[in-house]
């Protein structure tokens, strides 16, 4: 279990309330293939994701992001107990998608990217990302949960 103290509840909602799961979802599942090539491996179903513009300009890329930003709505909801909501999502990646749980950072690197380029500082600024970048931690941990 995460303590969190008010401060970090407060930003990590706040900053929650002003994302666009359409928006950050699509670009940083986008940044995770393009910038970490042997990500691509899990997603042949995907279709053409040979170049950064066929990666940038696919539909189920865009969908997927949205899927797995969208999944943190869950962790948002449940920041008292982040192990236990992500317990079936965790076993799910580990034994049938055999996903490398160091992915689950890597996107998570790429979520904060895109979050900080489209909020700035001024309201991305260094207590909201650590408080983020906490958050996010938890929610690796959690995914990455069933590999141990």
């Amino acid at each position: 279990m995460v303590d969190w103290t008010d401060a970090e509840r407060a930003a990590i909602k706040s900053l929650w309330g002003k994302i666009d799961v359409g928006e950050i979802g699509p670009q940083a599942f986008a940044r995770l293939l393009i910038v970490y090539p042997w990500t691509q491996r899990h997603f042949s179903s995907f279709g053409n994701i040979s170049t950064n513009a066929a990666i940038l300009g696919n539909e189920k890329v865009a969908a997927h992001g949205k899927t797995v930003m969208g999944g943190l709505d869950r962790a948002v909801k449940n920041m008292d107990d982040i192990k236990n909501a992500y317990t079936l999502l965790s076993k799910k990646h580990s034994e049938q998608i055999h996903v490398d749980p160091d992915n689950f950072r890597l996107l998570a690197e790429c979520i904060s990217v895109c979050v900080g380029a489209k909020f700035g500082p001024k309201v991305f600024n260094a207590d909201a990302q650590e408080a983020w970048q906490k958050f996010l931690s938890a929610v690796v941990s959690a995914l990455g949960r069933q590999y141990h």
